[in-house]
C-alpha cells in the first residue's frame, strides 16, 4: 500500500493560514499521516476525505465552531481539546484564534484492523477530552520531530492504540460485546514471530509481518502478543535489540556505531540514549565492563 500523504487529507493543511512545522511525507505511513502546524484564524468549507481527522489542541482556550446543515455550533476548546471529523463527510469550521495543533489522519482501514474487522463509524466532536487519545497524538508527534527508522514497530503500535481507542470510545451509537479474555499466543506462534525478529532485528520490522508470522490480524497478533509476554511487540523487540548489543560489545571488536546499526538502531547516539533510559548504563561502560 503507499504512503499516506498530503493528497488524502481535508484540505486544512493547504491552506495559506497554516504555518507547518513538521509531517510524516517521506517516512513510509501506510495508514496514518500526522503534521504538526501552527493555525491562524479562518472559516472555511473543506469536500469530503477519504480519512478520519483527528485535531489535538496544543494550547488554548479558543473558539472553534463547526457547522451542521444550514446550523452551527461553538465550543471553547481547551489545551488537549480534540476534534474529531469522519471520514466521507463534507467539513464547515471557523477557528476563531491562533492556535498550534497536531493532525492525525487516519484510514478506514486501520479502524477495521483494531475492531476485528468490523467496520467503524465515527461520531463528530468538538472540544472532547481523551488523555489517552491525548498521549497517543504527543506521542506521535514526538516520532515525526525525531524520526528514527527503528521506530517503524513503534509507530505501528502507536497507530494501532490510536485506532482502537478511537473505535471503542469514540464509535458511533454501537454497543461493543465482550470481548472476552485474550488466549495469547501458542508456542509455534512465539517461536515463529520471535524468529523473524532476530532474522530482522537491523530492520524496521513492521507489526503487520510479525502478525503474518502468526497467522493473526494486527490487533488480534498485538493483543495475544501482549497476553504472552507481558509486553507489546515494540517493548519486545527493543528488548531484543539491546540484548544482541549488549553481548556484541562484550564479546566482539566491532565499533559502538557498527553494533549500534546491526541492532536496528540508527546510529551510535541512538543506541546510547535507548540504552540510557533502559538499562541505566552506555554502551561504552558495557563494553568496558565485558
Amino acid at each position: 500500500m503507499a504512503e499516506l500523504g498530503l493528497v488524502d487529507t481535508c484540505g486544512i493543511l493547504r491552506q495559506p493560514w497554516i504555518t507547518s512545522r513538521r509531517d510524516s511525507s517521506g517516512l513510509g505511513w501506510e495508514h496514518l499521516y500526522v503534521s504538526a502546524q501552527q493555525e491562524r484564524p479562518y472559516r472555511a468549507e473543506f469536500a469530503p476525505a477519504p480519512t478520519h481527522l483527528l485535531i489535538l489542541h496544543l494550547d488554548g482556550p479558543v473558539t472553534v465552531s463547526r457547522g451542521q446543515g444550514r446550523s452551527w455550533y461553538s465550543r471553547q476548546v481547551p489545551a488537549g481539546g480534540l476534534f474529531l471529523h469522519p471520514a466521507r463527510r463534507s467539513l464547515s469550521v471557523e477557528l476563531g484564534g491562533g492556535l498550534d495543533t497536531v493532525h492525525a489522519y487516519l484510514t478506514d482501514e486501520a479502524l477495521r484492523e483494531a475492531d476485528d474487522g468490523r467496520p467503524v463509524e465515527l461520531r463528530e466532536e468538538l472540544g472532547t477530552k481523551d488523555a489517552m487519545v491525548e498521549q497517543l497524538m504527543l506521542a506521535l508527534h514526538g516520532v515525526v520531530r525525531r524520526w528514527e527508522p527503528s521506530a517503524r514497530t513503534y509507530v505501528d503500535h502507536l497507530t494501532g492504540m490510536l485506532a482502537a481507542q478511537l473505535a471503542h470510545r469514540h464509535g458511533a451509537g454501537r454497543e461493543r460485546p465482550g470481548r472476552g479474555t485474550p488466549s495469547g499466543l501458542s508456542p509455534r506462534q512465539m517461536s515463529r514471530v520471535r524468529e523473524l525478529m532476530e532474522q530482522r532485528l537491523a530492520e524496521p520490522l513492521p507489526v503487520a509481518d510479525l502478525a503474518a508470522a502468526a497467522s493473526l490480524s494486527v490487533s488480534q497478533f498485538t493483543r495475544q502478543f501482549k497476553v504472552s509476554t507481558g509486553e507489546s511487540p515494540h517493548q519486545y523487540l527493543l528488548r531484543l535489540r539491546l540484548q544482541r548489543a549488549c553481548r556484541l560489545l562484550r564479546t566482539g571488536s566491532s565499533s559502538i556505531g557498527e553494533v549500534a546499526v546491526g541492532c536496528g538502531f540508527s546510529h551510535r547516539e541512538h543506541l546510547t540514549r535507548v540504552m540510557r533510559a533502559r538499562l541505566g548504563t552506555t554502551p561504552a561502560a558495557v563494553r568496558r565492563a565485558g
